[in-house]
């Protein structure tokens, strides 16, 4: 079973926004750092943003730096609110969570199945 719980995902046109969830076990530790990855069909899998409980501090790929936020909703979430959608944004998203500041998939620990999200033209 997953150990983390991704939901929002869907059908959107360009130009538009989807927010997604992401449930842990328990609460999100404030020295614990959670973070979005996502995955296209014949890609590798790349980092979409980050946040470092403790601190706040954040870190965005360049491709959604002004249009995606991350952030909590409630001691056991988070969400990413995407704004502005792409197609080129089509991908399964997967939420992450761990202890470093890294945005190398293989530095965390906990993992979602993922939530696609499909952006038409």
């Amino acid at each position: 079973q997953a150990q983390l719980t991704e939901s929002g995902g869907g059908l959107a046109q360009a130009g538009s926004s989807l927010r997604l969830s992401c449930t842990t076990p328990g609460r999100i530790f404030s020295s614990a750092v959670m973070a979005w990855f996502r995955q296209a069909p014949g890609k590798e899998r790349e980092f979409v943003a980050l946040r470092r409980w403790n601190t706040g501090r954040t870190a965005y790929a360049d491709s959604v730096k002004g249009r995606f936020t991350i952030n909590t909703d409630n001691p056991n979430s988070m969400y990413l609110q995407m704004n502005n959608l792409k197609p080129e944004d089509t991908a399964l998203y997967y939420c992450a969570r761990g202890t470093d500041y890294s945005m190398v998939p293989s530095d965390y620990r906990y993992w979602g199945q993922g939530t696609q999200v499909t952006v038409s033209s």
